[in-house]
């Protein structure tokens, strides 16, 4: 029992502090740089939407207001069975000439949708985003910048969780997500990054390949077959779009178990990554792999420290459930103080934890998790 106990504490370790602390050493002495430069192809802007009447007009608008040359700039959106006002408000728009858009009167999916909206691109760049983010206004020029070193194959931007007066939310998603992005920025200057920001990211069109039918992440998948063509993929958080930090714990909930969800996805449909063909093997296995088994290595660890007697393993079990129980004070009314920002990043952890579960069990049972809005 006692290494069950520390082999799942190594695991946790690892999988939330040994990688990150890697990617830190490997940036130290494996920086690759960027030869970005000025730099305006043809842009094809992509969206799929599905019953977005609440925000699509205004993202419309965002798009269309961007700091880049018209002349250069197409938006493609296709409508995947929507059944609001979201038709209606693209009809509005017909009379600008930038924009393309086809209706599909049947959902069939997200993936199905992209593959649609890539093949009415006519841009050199395809960047895909989605409704509900606002674009800063130079984000588009600063993400190209990067195009411009002819072995990059793909950028993603950063998203802002918060509001663009204030700044980013400090709490709960809005921290994890500020973790996020920093092992992604050292993945990025090592090499290449694992996956993109779905909200905003761009690649070279002649690298894309069909989207296999019902994929959750494309945001992963694009890249990692960018990736297979031996071009890079970079986070550039100059590059900034924002979002709502809290869409309320019920939605962010399920939107993390689609996310992990998607993961067990890549696996099967792509299972190349596991093998040589896949240049960032380890880097994947790291970022996205071990977080489906970190879930079951805090069981095993809660598990062993119960029966495990020695006073270290005590400790350790009374550690746990102070910090389990900590996660569970921001649904009482009781004022933590300075315990605030600790309670916030025990729930969200422990949420990311349940979510892999729910995953996992989406994965056994053969639940498919569908694109929503």
């Amino acid at each position: 029992m006692t290494w069950v106990f520390w082999a799942g504490v190594l695991i946790v370790l690892y999988t939330y502090g040994g990688y990150p602390v890697w990617l830190w050493l490997r940036a130290q002495w494996q920086t690759v740089p960027v030869l970005r430069s000025s730099f305006t192809p043809s842009v094809s802007l992509v969206m799929v939407v599905r019953n977005e009447e609440e925000v699509l007009e205004r993202k419309l608008r965002n798009v269309f207001a961007l700091n880049y040359p018209a002349n250069k700039l197409q938006v493609v959106v296709v409508s995947d069975g929507s059944t609001d006002g979201t038709e209606r408000i693209l009809a509005a728009f017909s009379a600008e000439p930038r924009l393309r858009w086809m209706s599909k009167p049947q959902s069939r999916g997200k993936a199905s949708g992209l593959n649609e909206a890539i093949g009415l691109a006519e841009g050199e760049i395809v960047v895909f985003t989605d409704a509900r983010q606002e674009i800063e206004a130079d984000a588009l020029q600063l993400l190209m910048e990067s195009f411009a070193d002819p072995i990059v194959g793909c950028v993603s931007g950063e998203l802002m969780l918060g509001d663009p007066a204030s700044g980013e939310s400090g709490k709960g998603m809005g921290m994890y997500w500020r973790v996020e992005k920093r092992i992604r920025e050292m993945e990025s200057d090592a090499g290449s990054v694992i996956g993109a920001t779905g909200a905003f990211y761009a690649a070279r069109r002649e690298l894309l390949s069909t989207v296999p039918d019902q994929l959750i992440l494309d945001d992963v998948y694009i890249p990692l077959t960018i990736l297979r063509q031996h071009r890079r993929v970079l986070f550039d958080s100059r590059a900034r779009a924002w979002d709502v930090p809290d869409l309320g714990s019920t939605r962010e909930f399920a939107r993390k178990v689609r996310t992990l969800s998607g993961n067990y996805q890549l696996v099967q449909v792509a299972p190349w990554l596991l093998t040589s063909e896949n240049p960032a093997r380890f880097q994947f296995i790291s970022h996205k792999l071990m977080r489906l088994v970190s879930p079951f290595a805090l069981s095993a660890v809660f598990i062993s420290s119960l029966l495990l007697t020695h006073p270290v393993y005590r400790f350790a079990l009374v550690l746990q459930i102070f910090l389990y129980g900590l996660s569970l004070m921001p649904f009482t009314p009781l004022a933590l103080g300075p315990l605030t920002r600790v309670a916030d990043a025990a729930l969200t952890f422990v949420l990311l934890n349940t979510a892999a579960l729910v995953a996992f069990a989406n994965f056994v049972t053969g639940r498919k998790v569908a694109w929503t809005r």
